[in-house]
């Protein structure tokens, strides 16, 4: 509520045109349908469960081709996949998710589209889930006791001090059931969005002792886990999306006619196309139009598939 106040009084003068009410109503469809995300600040896209789910499942419906067509991506090349809905996307939560499908010393390796997507999730919805998984562990490395594990805070972490854990335990990793009782203490406290206790406990069951890199790629592996979340379809039906289809049939359908009736000069034709579209990609509040939206989502498509190409 509060930015669609701020979005009214930053745009009041374009609004009164079609008037409050019509702004109000495209607004909160457009939150409904989670298309609000769209070319917004990052900010703004992580501030609630309900955007970051609606950016995950804006990312996978715009870019599900690279991975229909079987393209392998690097690091680099999904952040800027994701720079295209979010422009000031941080690297460092983009690198993050590559680490947990690939090693440290492997980060300039090609990843598939359902490996990037399914750490890029558990990465970013439960970015600081993680953050406190990480410090645990590495608590558990240094031989601390489970039940003296602290629970780690903006200012808690930046004081505690931890002895380097030994090569043979970094190799080993830690036992599961230690770190199941630090984990569901820290889900039942943590104000912060959990993955469901009992399906971690069912990742951890699988093995007597795990790293940290091992868990990680669990949970994204998880069906679970990405079902509880809701924003993604299975893995199984990762590359179907009907809906989209449809409206990428309409666009194309839409570029046909105008390519038959435009004038025979080409690159006139593409020079008109890019003129009559900008305004509406660098409008401050274009998100809030649904027909917008659609064509935004649309674009999306189709620059998803020219880098696929290329």
């Amino acid at each position: 509520m509060e930015d669609a106040v701020s979005q009214l009084l930053e745009n009041r003068e374009d609004i009164s045109q079609y008037g409050i009410a019509r702004f109000f109503t495209e607004y909160f469809n457009s939150v409904r349908q989670g298309t609000h995300i769209l070319f917004r600040e990052f900010s703004f896209v992580q501030a609630t469960p309900h955007n970051r789910a609606s950016f995950l499942r804006t990312f996978w419906r715009c870019f599900r081709t690279v991975g229909k067509n079987g393209d392998l991506l690097t690091t680099q090349e999904y952040h800027c996949l994701l720079q295209l809905l979010c422009p000031d996307f941080p690297m460092e939560l983009t690198q993050k998710a590559a680490r947990i499908v690939l090693m440290d010393n492997a980060m300039d390796c090609l990843m598939s589209f359902s490996d990037f997507l399914f750490a890029f999730q558990i990465q970013f919805y439960y970015s600081e889930f993680l953050e406190s998984v990480a410090a645990i562990y590495q608590d558990l490395l240094a031989g601390k006791n489970p039940n003296t594990v602290i629970v780690p805070t903006s200012s808690s972490g930046q004081h505690r001090q931890r002895q380097p854990p030994n090569d043979c335990s970094l190799l080993d990793g830690v036992e599961a059931s230690l770190f199941y009782q630090c984990l569901e203490t820290l889900c039942d406290r943590s104000k912060y969005s959990c993955p469901p206790s009992a399906l971690v406990k069912e990742v951890l069951s699988t093995a007597q002792r795990l790293t940290l890199s091992g868990f990680l790629m669990a949970l994204a592996k998880d069906q679970g886990i990405n079902r509880a979340l809701g924003a993604l379809p299975d893995k199984g039906d990762l590359f179907l999306d009907p809906a989209m289809d449809q409206e990428l049939e309409k666009l194309v359908a839409q570029v046909s006619g105008l390519s038959i009736s435009a004038p025979t000069s080409s690159s006139g034709d593409t020079a008109n196309f890019h003129v009559r579209n900008s305004p509406r990609i660098n409008s401050p509040w274009k998100p809030l139009h649904h027909r917008r939206k659609i064509d935004a989502e649309s674009e999306g498509s189709n620059e998803e598939t020219d880098s696929s190409e290329n």
